[in-house]
């Protein structure tokens, strides 16, 4: 069964930085878009960021030009380098398998003010 693991979440203040990784395994994972979304409380779910085997990448308006997704195809990670964290960018930051419908179990990213 597919595992997808996320870990880098934590408290920082408004302004800080935070890099999350998602390690996948049982998975060819060169050729998979990967995914991360996030789940602010009592909000939907909404997708973060993109990006396929090829490299191409999509952003959420929200975090456009603060949030830097990237891919190590040779260690299986999917690495989301966040930057400029604003307290709206609280929640469970979840990894997403596309091909699959496969989560993550999420990575809680709390941004003081």
């Amino acid at each position: 069964q597919v595992q997808l693991v996320e870990s880098g979440g934590g408290l920082v203040q408004a302004g800080g930085s935070l890099r999350l990784s998602c390690a996948a395994s049982r998975i060819t994972f060169s050729i998979n878009t990967m995914a991360w979304y996030r789940q602010a409380p009592g909000k939907q779910r909404e997708l973060v960021a993109t990006i396929n085997s090829g490299g191409q990448i999509t952003y959420a308006n929200s975090v456009l030009g603060r949030f830097t997704i990237t891919r190590d195809n040779a260690k299986n990670t999917v690495y989301l380098q966040m930057n400029a964290l604003k307290p709206e960018d609280t929640a469970v930051y979840y990894c997403f398998l596309p091909v699959q419908n496969f989560w993550g179990r999420g990575t809680q990213v709390t941004v003081s003010s």
